[in-house]
């Protein structure tokens, strides 16, 4: 238990660097008491103490405003940052060195007694407010964002962004690798894809020009569509790519 407390010491301290002392470490993290709190819920629970292990994650859930239920497998290396409104499903199982944030749920979607919770590999990031649904598995190293609706499988190194999650990054575009969670380097699916329809836009009025020819009305009308094209442009790259406004 000691042993596991360093261990949880040591990656609040790597994690966060807010972090300044072992003190304020043990008494004013609530994730790393969560997660302290359920090592000994979940040794109850493997060994059948069902009630002892339920109400220890209840006294947990009331101290921290973090529901983990006692039967949820947790590697090593769990990190779970502010903490409040976090809540764990039974069957979810969280490999080594996974960091949540808050408001995060993994949740199931059926009332069956069988895997219904979510699968999280080794060194993934769940950004504030997200929900993974249902027996999915989110690949090692992948990231998802902030408030994303995740139900599907996620492939490994990829970062997902949105309602429902869509995959805007995979292995070999990698967005700055030495950061955990970088919001604002992803880019926005839907800003990609009307910039794509307006790229599309501009080839086809080039050649509809080099077939019929321009008079100066038309001319003028071409200017006028180009220029609203322009401040289309700068609205994405300014309202989505760069996140202004949002």
């Amino acid at each position: 238990m000691l042993e596991s407390l360093r261990q949880l010491e040591k990656t609040v301290a790597e994690r966060d660097p807010a972090a300044r002392s072992l003190w304020e470490i043990l008494t004013c993290y609530p994730g790393l008491q969560a997660i302290a709190i359920h090592r000994v819920a979940h040794g109850l629970w493997v060994r059948r103490w069902f009630w002892a292990g339920r109400f220890l994650s209840h006294i947990g859930r009331w101290l921290t405003g973090i529901e983990i239920h006692p039967g949820a497998t947790i590697g090593k290396g769990f990190f779970i940052d502010h903490g409040m409104g976090v809540v764990i499903g039974e069957t979810a199982e969280i490999g080594d060195n996974v960091t949540l944030y808050h408001g995060v749920t993994l949740g199931g979607t059926s009332w069956r007694k069988e895997k219904r919770h979510p699968t999280l590999q080794d060194n993934v990031v769940v950004g504030a407010g997200a929900k993974i649904l249902g027996p999915v598995t989110i690949g090692e190293g992948s990231r998802i964002g902030a408030n994303a609706v995740v139900v599907k499988d996620v492939p490994t190194h990829s970062s997902v962004v949105g309602i429902p999650g869509r995959i805007v990054a995979q292995r070999g575009s990698r967005l700055h690798p030495e950061i955990d969670l970088d919001h604002q380097d992803m880019p926005d699916p839907v800003a990609r894809a009307i910039e794509c329809l307006l790229e599309h836009l501009h080839v086809l009025d080039n050649k509809v020009r080099k077939l019929e020819g321009e008079g100066e009305e038309e001319s003028a009308i071409a200017d006028q569509a180009l220029s609203c094209d322009n401040e289309i442009r700068q609205f994405l790259d300014d309202g989505f790519v760069d996140g202004a406004g949002i």
